[in-house]
């Protein structure tokens, strides 16, 4: 099964906003607080862009302002296009002005996610991971640890999406499994497990596999990734995914973004 993706800043949300749909624009200036409203613009923006790149739309605010994404009762997001309920599915993540639009067929248990690699403490891996993940938190050295964790946890993330529960579930029921090799502390690194701890070092995009275990017993097939500038991705879905595939945005977007850029700059100049 095919899945798709694609990632975009707040510098790359044209404006003014004429892509949203009447409701929606609505709704946008009702956020009373400057971060909620521009992270939830950049999630439309990403997912808009995304479904029109997708569908080989063009990337017109008419067209644009047709796709509405609606939240269903658990909070999922669902799409519609031309007030019609689309076939497709999607998710959204944003973190720290960075969105992420993953898209797959329709019916697929689909969650994706965006995390900064980061310390977190002995509470949090203690509240939030299960005694497995524990484990092997413990084997690693403590340079790879923010890493790991970060990555069960993004893991779990994308896994209660697909669930559409979010963290109404305890996460601690929620397994993550590798499939890169975690090397002990106290060995020496070996090729077979080079792919999981040199990752940071990497910085190369390259996409590895995973899945999660829910209460239930089924199982979320999916995969991570790391660039560059420490962002963390991960994609789960049911079925299982192929690994992601990038959408590539149209050459007169990018340059439309790049005017907008411009035009933003030269203002507040």
């Amino acid at each position: 099964m095919n899945v798709y993706w694609l990632e975009q800043s707040v510098a790359d949300v044209p404006g003014p906003p004429a892509w949203l749909s009447t409701k929606e624009a609505t709704r946008l200036g009702s956020f009373r607080f400057a971060k909620r409203h521009a992270d939830w613009q950049l999630g439309r923006w990403t997912a808009k862009l995304a479904l029109a790149t997708h569908w080989k739309l063009t990337a017109q605010p008419d067209i644009l302002a047709d796709i509405e994404i609606h939240s269903a009762p658990s909070g999922a997001p669902e799409v519609f296009f031309e007030s019609e309920p689309a076939d497709v599915s999607i998710s959204l993540t944003h973190r720290d002005g960075r969105a992420m639009c993953a898209i797959g067929p329709a019916d697929t248990a689909l969650g994706c996610d965006l995390e900064i690699i980061e310390a977190r403490s002995d509470g949090f891996i203690a509240d939030y991971l299960s005694a497995d993940e524990q484990a092997l938190v413990a084997r690693v050295s403590p340079s790879e640890r923010p890493l790991l964790v970060t990555l069960l946890w993004s893991a779990k993330e994308s896994a209660l999406k697909a669930l559409r529960t979010g963290l109404r579930l305890d996460t601690r029921c929620i397994t993550v499994e590798l499939h890169d090799s975690v090397q002990p502390a106290e060995e020496g690194p070996s090729p077979k497990n080079a792919s999981f701890n040199s990752r940071l070092i990497m910085g190369d995009r390259c996409w590895s596999t995973l899945q999660v275990l829910d209460p239930q017993g089924e199982i979320f097939h999916g995969w991570w990734q790391v660039d560059s500038a420490n962002l963390l991705r991960t994609l789960v879905a049911s079925p299982a995914p192929n690994q992601p595939i990038l959408l590539n945005v149209s050459s007169e977007v990018r340059l439309a973004q790049k005017e907008a850029s411009h035009e933003t700059i030269h203002s507040a100049a």
